[in-house]
């Protein structure tokens, strides 16, 4: 199985965490870097994101992507595949595809159907979906997310499905 970075993103309750986490183990050497971790590092002036985001908010975000990007980097110049998770909405998506340009980077869309979304947010730990419903985030991610990598519709999939169908679909595993 050949070293890669594998870029996971979707909209929020689509899996990504359990999907990322459950593909990380599966490979020879990986490592489940969530994008989120830097976020949570701003422990004063930290700015969330939401429907209508302070330039502030932003410009977090990107150094969120930067820093996610280039340890995604340092990892896999140390021989570790690289499982790489968050929201890449739109733009983050080309953007962070820019990040990672010299290397091996497999992307991954986990699109679950809208309704398999609202009942997992309803059932997880966390609350993702403030200030702006889960349909038109939906209809915006499908909207503006590039169409590029592979697109996984896993509301009909258990986690071990989906990372059999990702490893599959890019010939990590015979």
């Amino acid at each position: 199985m050949g070293k890669a970075i594998y870029l996971i993103t979707g909209v929020m309750a689509s899996g990504k965490s359990t999907v990322a986490e459950l593909l990380a183990s599966k490979l020879g050497k990986g490592v489940h870097l969530r994008g989120d971790v830097f976020r949570r590092m701003i422990v004063s002036g930290r700015e969330e994101m939401s429907a209508e985001p302070s330039e502030k908010a932003v410009k977090q975000l990107y150094l969120r992507y930067r820093l996610a990007a280039n340890a995604a980097k340092a990892y896999y110049d140390n021989d570790i595949s690289v499982v790489l998770q968050d929201n890449y909405y739109g733009a983050g998506l080309t953007y962070m595809i820019e990040q990672l340009k010299d290397y091996p980077v497999q992307v991954v869309v986990l699109c679950p159907k809208v309704e398999v979304v609202k009942e997992r947010e309803k059932t997880r730990g966390k609350v993702g979906y403030s200030g702006f419903t889960v349909e038109n985030l939906y209809a915006e991610f499908l909207r503006e997310t590039p169409k590029i990598g592979f697109w996984l519709d896993t509301s009909e999939q258990s986690p071990e499905q989906s990372v059999d169908n990702i490893l599959l679909h890019f010939g990590s595993i015979n």
